[in-house]
């Protein structure tokens, strides 16, 4: 059993940077990511679960929303798994936050608040053939490339490109991203991390000191978590298995020897040779 939570985990994730007590974890944390004019001094948590200006409308839900005294809105996801449609829901998120700042009456002149969506993704987003960046940032640009509007921002952290050894961290937010990214594996708090701020994180990451009912409840969603994708590895192999089989039987109908099938399709020479083609006789 690990000493530490895994910070991926839903629960893991919204203990560290979602209670109101830890708040300053999450502080510290955007502004290792924020602009200098968007830093963040106080924050207060809001419904992370958006509804739009009717019932009909579509729900909004967010792992963390919050807004600092100065109005700046934050978005904040842990994303575990690839979704087709992440970036399109990232999008859908930060609209609704644009939406929410209207205001009724003559009086209001159409000035709005910086609304930002930090998603952490553990896994690559970006096409395949695009060298990936640590943190792919986004805002609105006109077609020569200067901002056309800066209160709209996407910062997508695709935490597998951080591959920092220990002795390797300059940044604080580097020591974010390498205690994200192995908190789970840790056995004690490394040297270079003995700050307040990441001490009192390994602290309320600390299993031992949780609580019974929370520590069950986050090794339930954890035997969750990797039945869940157990699952999807053994759908992803039956899938492969299925097309090689096919592509196998294709081979075997147009005359191909058994032994080149089976170098081609990693099929045993058992396998190919036991394959039945369909009977088109009827």
């Amino acid at each position: 059993m690990s000493k530490y939570f895994d910070p991926y985990t839903d629960f893991g994730f919204k203990k560290l940077f979602r209670e109101e007590a830890n708040k300053d974890l999450l502080i510290d944390f955007l502004n290792t990511l924020l602009p200098e004019r968007h830093l963040v001094k106080t924050l207060d948590f809001c419904d992370p679960e958006h509804l739009g200006p009717t019932p009909a409308d579509r729900r909004a839900v967010f792992d963390i929303f919050c807004k600092s005294k100065s109005g700046e809105r934050f978005i904040v996801e842990m994303q575990r798994t690839e979704q087709e449609y992440f970036v399109d829901r990232s999008l859908f998120c930060l609209s609704h936050h644009i939406q929410q700042q209207g205001q009724r009456g003559k009086g209001w002149d159409y000035r709005l608040d910086a609304v930002y969506f930090i998603g952490i993704l553990d896994f690559i987003f970006e096409p395949k053939g695009v060298t990936p960046t640590l943190i792919h940032e986004v805002s609105l640009k006109d077609k020569h490339g200067k901002e056309f509007y800066d209160k709209l921002q996407g910062l997508y952290i695709q935490m597998p490109v951080f591959n920092k050894t220990e002795s390797e961290l300059e940044t604080h937010q580097d020591k974010w991203f390498y205690f994200l990214q192995n908190l789970e594996d840790l056995n004690k708090i490394p040297s270079i991390l003995q700050e307040k701020v990441f001490k009192r994180a390994f602290h309320i990451a600390e299993l031992a000191s949780m609580p019974e009912k929370e520590r069950q409840l986050y090794e339930r969603e954890l035997d969750g978590y990797r039945t869940y994708h157990s699952a999807l590895r053994k759908t992803a192999k039956d899938a492969v298995s299925t097309r090689e089989v096919e592509i196998a039987r294709n081979m075997k109908k147009d005359g191909v020897d058994s032994q080149t099938i089976a170098k081609y399709t990693g099929l045993s020479l058992k396998e190919v040779e036991g394959l039945k083609l369909p009977d088109f006789r009827r």
